[in-house]
Formats: C-alpha cells, structure tokens, sequence
C-alpha cells in the first residue's frame, strides 16, 4: 500500500482494514469513513492528556508563582497575555498549514503534535528555574507556543478521523482528558507541597516537581497517541489539490483571511457566545487563589505568605475536583447532546457554572467551596468539546484545520481583551479585591447562556 502503519497490537489489523477502504474508494469526493471502536478513539485522544495537564499548570500555578516573584494584583492580567496572544497567531497558522500537509509515514496533523509536545515539555522543564518576572513571563509564552501546536490540530484529527454520529464522543474524550489531565496538574499543587517543602531558588520546591511531572506527560501522552493511530491518507484528488495550490510565506494568511470571509453565520454567533465566555473564565483562573485566600484565611501575599501559600494549595484541591466533575459528566454530556441537542446542553451547563461562580466569593467555609465549583465542572466539559458539535457539520472538511483555528482565535481575541482590560476594571470598579472578580465572571456567564440560546444553525433554520 505504500504507507508504513506505526501501530501497534490489535491496532495495525484495524489501520490495515481502514486503508484498504480508503484505497478502495479513493475516486469519491466524500467518503463513508469506518466506525472506531472505544479503545480507538481514547488512544487517538490520550496526547490531549499531556497538553491539558500543562494548560492545567498553567491556570492554577502560573499566577501563584507571578505573585511569589513578587508581581502587582493588576500587573497580573498582562502578565497573562502570553497564551491568548499565541494562541491567535500560532492556532490559525499551524491549522491551515495543517490542512496542506502530507507525509506518507508522518502523516498530516501529527507533525504538529509531535513539534509542540517537544516546545512544551522544554518549556516546563525550565519554568521552575524562574528568577524573576520577565523570565517567568518569557517561558509562558514559550509554553503556550508549545501548546497550540499540538492542540489545534487534535481538533482537526477529530474531525478528520470520525464521522459525524461519533464526533461527539471524539471531541468529548478530549474533554473527558482535558478534565483528567487538569486534575492530576491541581492534585499536584496540594499534594506535592506537603512532601517536597521548602523553597529552592525563588519558588517553593514543590513547583518544580508539578512542573517536572507535566514535562514527561506532554512528550509521553503524545508519543502514545502517534503510535497507536494512524491518521486517515487524502485521496488522490485531495493530494493533486494540495500540490496545485501555490505555497509561500503568505499562503497560511490568504487561507486564514478567505477561511473568515467565507464564515458560516452559526461561527460568528458562537464567537458572542465566547466573547463573555471566556473573558470570564480568565477573571476566575487570575484570582480563584487570592479570592480564597481573602474568604477563607483573610490572606493576602504581601500580609500573610504562609497563609496565602495554605490558599494555593488548597486551590489546586478545588480546581482539581472541578476537572474530576469535567471527566465524570463528559460523557453524559454526549448522549444528553444527541437528546436535547448541543445548544440546550452549553446553554445549561453555562448556566451552572455561572450559579457557582456567583456563590463563590461568599464561601467562608473551604470544604464548602466544592459544592460550589461542581457547576463550573459541568460548565468546563461542554466548554471544551459542546460547542464544535455546533459547527463541525457546517464547515468544508478540506478546511477543518484553518476553521478549528479561526475557532481558537474567538477564544483568544476575548482573552486578549480581558488581559488588556480587566486590570483598569479591577481597579476602577471592584476594588482590586479579587472576591469581586470571581463574581463578575459569574454575570458574564449569565450573559453568555443566553447568547448561546440565540444560536440559528442550518437545521434549526430549515
């Protein structure tokens, strides 16, 4: 046939078969992909473990460390513009290269994988060795580098690889990972200071061991993935229409820009949706750890650093069961979106999230705080694989990767504006006290239930 299958056991027999079908019906435009069973689809999907154990670092340690280097409650916003900022301009470049790529033993998305797993884990590896604030900033933006390489193209394997009666089960195993993976890099925050104590340069000693671990998770979850998949070869007619289009330097661009001039209306209704989303989503990840440290222990870093160090760790612990209520509900989620349809279920489950977001601030109790943060986990699993069941049946499959990251962009451009914008409101109008924070995102989530509700897809207009 050709293509050398780098898989392993039970899975070489189904790539085999699944080539062969391809091969057979080579000539057809759109053709009939074959059913994956469950084994199939989690192995497709463990590298999104790795990448979301590092996104989970990123949400719960990062600013903690930016607080323990000595960073300004409203230095803190930009401080964070790394991911955002990255994620516009990497995901919608590597997606629509993506799209053009072809390796016979390579494949067309896992090259992509594979560069931003290694950007990742070096990334990690040295972050712990942070000896100031513009060091910890640098690498932040190395690591987010790193992390949208690899995670815009798994969401274009999904599409690439699954039909549409299983899409919903691919883009939630990710979320399924995204939740499992999140949870051991919080687990890390509360376990690991009560066994490596102390500090070891700048920073407890306990950052380097969560920061360590998430290194060989990103390289090694990765790794399984290309070995146990193989991804789908492009027709004969898909490879002469690859090579007929010119190249260069600007060809991502043209695509990008001609991908968003062409947008299904159903994506610009999504990107309102996403505008209050995750703008609030950034307000609760900057300042869960100082609201509980204010609610709970009356802690703030500069007042009381052992008490703000207690308020860290026990953060890790809340966002930790937040993303085991993510992997628990995930799939449930899949069957009550093939019942109820995925409008109702995002718009439910932001709903959820906001209810706990608004109760948070006012928990003096910490066991409490996790009843709390139980909506902001069913909230989270639709967050991360609901909303492109609204879109990937409305999209050119040719165009799977550049559309998946035009879709990365209506998350980072909110992201952007919070990082540029919430500093000047923290101060203006919540008094830079992080309680009031956490609430705020509680009314941006209201608002973006009922956006969602306005969402009109093709079916819903025919």
């Amino acid at each position: 046939m050709g293509l050398k299958l780098g898989l392993i056991g039970k899975e070489r027999a189904f790539a085999e078969s699944f080539y062969l079908t391809r091969t057979l019906v080579s000539s057809e435009t759109h053709m009939k992909k074959i059913k994956l069973s469950f084994s199939q689809i989690l192995n497709m999907n463990v590298g999104f473990f790795g990448i979301q154990y590092s996104f989970g670092l990123q949400q719960s340690a990062v600013n903690p460390i930016y607080d323990f280097l000595g960073a300004a409650p409203d230095e803190i916003p930009l401080l964070n513009l790394a991911g955002p900022m990255t994620g516009l301009i990497v995901q919608p470049i590597i997606g629509a290269m993506s799209d053009k790529t072809w390796h016979p033993r390579w494949g067309r998305r896992k090259p992509y994988f594979l560069i931003g797993a290694l950007l990742c884990s070096l990334a990690l590896f040295i972050y712990p060795f942070s000896s100031s604030l513009w060091m910890a900033a640098g690498l932040l933006w190395i690591l987010d580098a790193g992390n949208n390489t690899a995670m815009e193209p798994y969401r274009a394997f999904i599409a690439d690889t699954l039909d549409e009666e299983q899409q919903p089960l691919g883009f939630q195993m990710q979320s399924f990972f995204t939740g499992f993976g999140q949870t051991l890099a919080n687990l890390s925050l509360f376990i690991f200071p009560m066994i490596f104590i102390g500090t070891t340069g700048k920073l407890p000693t306990w950052v380097f061991a969560s920061f360590f671990l998430g290194a060989v998770c990103s390289i090694g979850s990765i790794w399984w993935s290309m070995r146990t998949t193989d991804e789908i070869p492009p027709t004969e007619e898909e490879l002469a229409a690859m090579r007929s289009q010119k190249g260069g330097v600007f060809a991502p661009f043209k695509e990008i820009f001609g991908a968003i001039g062409a947008m299904p209306r159903v994506m610009w209704q999504l990107a309102l949706v996403y505008l209050f989303q995750w703008y609030a989503l950034f307000c609760y990840w900057q300042n869960s750890s100082k609201s509980i440290a204010l609610s709970v222990w009356n802690a703030t870093p500069s007042s009381d650093p052992a008490g703000y160090e207690k308020a860290v760790s026990w953060t890790g612990l809340v966002n930790g069961w937040y993303n085991i209520v993510t992997f628990l509900t995930a799939f449930l989620l899949v069957g009550f979106a093939k019942r109820y349809g995925a409008k109702a279920v995002h718009a439910s489950a932001l709903l959820l999230a906001a209810v706990g977001f608004l109760a948070f601030p006012h928990i003096e109790n910490q066991n409490v705080l996790f009843v709390a943060i139980t909506g902001f986990g069913i909230g989270w699993a639709s967050m991360m694989g609901i909303p492109y069941l609204l879109v990937v049946s409305q999209i050119p499959k040719e165009r799977y990767g550049v559309y998946m990251g035009v879709i990365n962009m209506m998350i980072v451009i909110p992201m952007i504006f919070q990082n540029l914008s919430f500093g000047w409101v923290l101060r203006t109008f919540l008094d830079n006290d992080p309680r009031q924070a956490i609430s705020f995102a509680g009314v941006l989530l209201l608002i973006s239930a009922f956006c969602t509700l306005l969402i009109r897809t093709k079916k819903e207009n025919a």
